[in-house]
């Protein structure tokens, strides 16, 4: 399974995150704002994994402004990627192929569903967010092969590794934060999509992003021109959609 440098590549932001730690099932978790028996988010990181601190940064941010308790679990079991190397664009010095073996769908999504079953114990309402990565496993978990529902609604920005079927088969909301340069979530996968969603029955939010690549939601640079604003803009795009759908009377 091959990944695209989009996937890797980007910059690390300034600022601490402020969570704490705890286990989700057998999984380590970064766990951002107050327990909240009512919502929760569950966070499915992108390739640079779960100790990335733009990921942990953006899920202090969801949790101050949505007051839900917002969980960011380890889905590559204690293994990381360097940073250093990568977001310099020194793909060569990584084991890119061997880490994308070790991590692929089928390894991984029993976690991702394990983790949303043991949240829904835990929360009334519950919504997932992944950003590259984590986008295959955000429509996995609102599959309408679950009943009742993993998840109440998800969102996803310029997701990667996902297929058709997956998207033919989404049932909850559905969110979609594209930028317009994406190699991975290509023209044919947005169209995909748009056509597809629309006829589901489903809430559904596309979010168009212009003149921005793929991975800026998550590793965009603030001094590069617009990317700062679509980072802005694709924060509160998400607020405004987890806020929708984790009231307790929606």
């Amino acid at each position: 399974m091959s990944v695209a440098s989009c996937c890797l590549s980007g910059f690390e932001w300034d600022g601490q995150p402020t969570g704490r730690f705890e286990k989700l099932n057998q999984l380590d978790v970064y766990v951002a704002g107050d327990s909240n028996p009512d919502k929760a988010i569950m966070i499915v990181h992108d390739l640079l994994g779960w100790s990335f601190p733009n990921v942990r940064l953006l899920a202090d941010h969801y949790a101050r402004e949505t007051g839900a308790t917002v969980y960011l679990p380890d889905f590559f079991a204690g293994e990381v990627l360097p940073f250093e190397p990568l977001l310099n664009l020194r793909f060569h010095e990584v084991d890119i192929a061997g880490f994308m073996g070790r991590n692929n769908r089928q390894v991984r999504e029993p976690d991702i569903f394990a983790a949303a079953k043991t949240l829904r114990t835990k929360h009334k309402k519950l919504g997932a967010i992944g950003f590259c990565y984590g986008g295959w496993a955000c429509f996995r978990l609102g599959a309408k092969e679950h009943q009742p529902p993993l998840v109440d609604f998800i969102s996803t920005g310029h997701p990667s590794l996902v297929a058709k079927k997956d998207i033919d088969e989404v049932a909850v909301p559905v969110q979609i934060l594209a930028p317009e340069v994406d190699q991975v979530f290509t023209a044919e996968l947005k169209t995909h999509a748009f056509e597809t969603i629309m006829k589901l029955g489903v809430p559904f939010d596309y979010q168009h992003f212009p003149g921005v690549e793929h991975a800026c939601f998550v590793r965009g640079d603030e001094k590069r021109p617009g990317e700062q604003e679509a980072m802005v803009r694709a924060k509160n795009a998400a607020v405004a959609w987890f806020n929708q759908f984790l009231s307790t009377d929606a």
